[in-house]
């Protein structure tokens, strides 16, 4: 499946994987790049020494392109390191790229935002980044409040010939079809990567997932405020709702009392395994996931079932017979 996005990267699919600073390591990136798509290192949270030993892993493990993604507003001191590092692809969020992009272009990098609204997208494109990535509602993790697909399309026609990835409540070929249909030329996913069986988080969170509905997710400040962190407005939290959400949500001025005991909590509770007792993040997209394969496997089948819905969607469209799929 070849669009602007893959002529780009680099790669053979359309895919993308979410840079997750607390759901990615070195396998999972590299699994996602040798299936033919961009897999990309959340690091965020990591020291430079161990950005530096994850990307030497990953060119072990694969010589396929990859990304490295940073937070810009906690993380910005971070980009000479990455760079230093010359991977293919330097992905930001939440934060102004314009200061980044010709040092990542001097090196030979590209540059990927994620934009959660219409102004920040365009002003990523006014500062030279390769590609936008429209972040909508649904998703997992940290996410703005407009849904994928009102956003994905106004992003699509406000940013010019900058291609666009659409991101959030995205699990399979039928919403990769969705994203193309819309102008996307590209999907970026975390939740559906985070069940896969090379996934670095608890097993208790992938079963989180998998046992889950759309409706089982909350849009919350809590987790940000139990682990005392900041995150610039209007981000906030989806995740799984378990018995830490529950037993806290509406408390707030409470959890920012408590935060480092919470915080502590929350880190106990991925220790230990507690699906109960840690942030499950995830998206409602959970209501799509039934399985924990490869990411590899999620990778080629989404392209799979992509490509047999755009050739009927064509054919409804021009009032012709679609052909048969090939089983």
């Amino acid at each position: 499946m070849r669009t602007r996005v893959t002529d780009l990267l680099g790669i053979r699919h359309p895919i993308l994987l979410g840079g997750m600073a607390s759901g990615t390591d070195a396998r999972l990136v590299a699994a996602v790049s040798r299936a033919g798509g961009l897999g990309i290192l959340g690091a965020s949270t990591l020291s430079p020494e161990a950005i530096e030993a994850e990307v030497a892993l990953i060119r072990e493990l694969t010589p396929m392109p990859f990304g490295v993604n940073l937070l810009l507003w906690s993380s910005a001191a971070k980009v000479e390191t990455v760079l230093q590092l010359q991977p293919a692809v330097l992905s930001t969020a939440w934060g102004d790229p314009a200061p980044h992009v010709d040092a990542a272009h001097e090196v030979g990098a590209l540059v990927v935002h994620m934009a959660h609204d219409v102004p920040t997208a365009v002003a990523a494109a006014r500062a030279g980044v390769d590609l936008v990535v429209a972040q909508g509602h649904e998703g997992g993790g940290h996410v703005g409040l407009l849904s994928t697909f009102t956003l994905l399309p106004q992003v699509v026609d406000a940013v010019g010939d900058v291609p666009v990835v659409a991101a959030g409540g995205i699990a399979d070929g039928r919403g990769l079809a969705a994203a193309l249909a819309l102008g996307a030329e590209g999907v970026l996913m975390g939740t559906r990567f985070l069940a896969t069986r090379e996934a670095p988080i608890p097993d208790g969170w992938k079963r989180a997932i998998l046992d889950a509905g759309g409706q089982d997710t909350i849009y919350s400040p809590i987790i940000d405020l139990a682990n005392e962190a900041p995150w610039p407005s209007p981000a906030a939290v989806r995740a799984i709702r378990n018995a830490f959400l529950e037993r806290w949500l509406g408390k707030e001025e409470e959890v920012r009392r408590r935060g480092r005991e919470l915080g502590q909590g929350l880190a106990a509770g991925r220790r230990e395994d507690d699906r109960e007792e840690m942030a499950l993040m995830a998206g409602e997209a959970v209501g799509l996931i039934n399985d924990l394969p490869s990411a590899g496997e999620v990778v080629e089948r989404t392209v799979k079932e992509a490509e047999g819905i755009l050739p009927q969607l064509a054919a409804r469209a021009s009032g012709r017979a679609a052909p048969k799929a090939e089983r």
